[in-house]
């Protein structure tokens, strides 16, 4: 299958490599995502059977100052593409976040629940998420949360980093959702282009995040513990870490969609973790 990826270096990006090597991926130097026409253009001259667009905007914080630059990266861009991969009608797989919800209970959300983003990085998403539907060609929009890998900046090389330096570390309890391995992610990204590809009429929004759902601060400890490190966790509120964008305290996601229509049940986070701190430990005593 000729696939083509937006993203390059990112951490799903860089799965996908693994996953698909065969694969043509556009990063920065070849695909300007603040250039919407450039992406469509790009995608017009690969004519790929597949486009999965694992590029984002995803400084959270930065995109309160900087809304309009994530909107043309997140919204804009996505949409150009989707258009694009209509043209051809080939699927295009797009890959989203819970932040495009209000965070609030305990419920996991489903894909057909209410939509009320509380920071501009879920604002851009969720306008990116539109503008893919309103594209009109065959599509999944994959909305995930709480991403790790052992590469590029996430929670669990944070942790490793801090564990290793300090005694103890004060952590936000009142956040809860699913930590998704992105190797899993991208294992579900092709899974789904091509299950779009034999049945267009699968189209439509899903949700995959890794399961138990847990507080970052049990996660925190579950990274300590299987890292062997001695860092002693506290439980703190939301309110006693404030950031410059809100963050859902709700992140729990309802994946029983996916799994009915792809057969992709949530993966064990924890088994993900496993396979991080090893190709940490094999990348460092390499």
């Amino acid at each position: 299958m000729n696939t083509l990826v937006f993203g390059s270096s990112g951490q799903v990006a860089t799965e996908l490599r693994r996953s698909a090597p065969d694969a043509t991926f556009l990063g920065r130097d070849s695909a300007d995502l603040t250039d919407p026409a450039a992406c469509a253009a790009a995608i017009a001259a690969h004519r790929p059977d597949l486009v999965i667009n694992a590029a984002a905007y995803t400084a959270v914080d930065r995109a309160e100052e900087e809304e309009a630059l994530a909107h043309i990266i997140n919204a804009d861009a996505p949409g150009a593409m989707a258009r694009a991969a209509a043209e051809l009608g080939v699927p295009f797989v797009h890959i989203s976040t819970d932040y495009v919800f209000e965070g609030t209970g305990t419920r996991p959300w489903a894909p057909s629940d209410a939509t009320a983003p509380q920071n501009a990085y879920g604002r851009t998403k969720l306008a990116g998420e539109e503008a893919v539907r309103a594209a009109g060609g065959v599509h999944a929009i994959l909305r995930t949360s709480w991403v790790v890998s052992a590469h590029g900046a996430n929670f669990v090389k944070t942790m490793l980093r801090l564990g290793a330096e300090r005694d103890a570390l004060t952590i936000v309890a009142d956040q809860v959702g699913g930590p998704t391995p992105a190797r899993d992610i991208a294992t579900a990204c092709l899974s789904i282009g091509d299950a779009l590809r034999r049945d267009p009429a699968l189209s439509g929004t899903f949700h995959f995040s890794g399961g138990p759902d847990v507080s970052w601060a049990d996660f925190a400890r579950a990274i300590f513990d299987n890292a062997g490190l001695s860092c002693a966790v506290t439980d703190i509120p939301t309110a006693d870490y404030p950031t410059p964008a809100a963050r859902p305290l709700n992140s729990r996601l309802d994946c029983t969609r996916t799994e009915t229509v792809f057969g992709l049940s949530r993966p064990d986070w924890r088994d993900g973790l496993d396979d991080i701190l090893k190709a940490l430990k094999e990348a460092q005593d390499a």
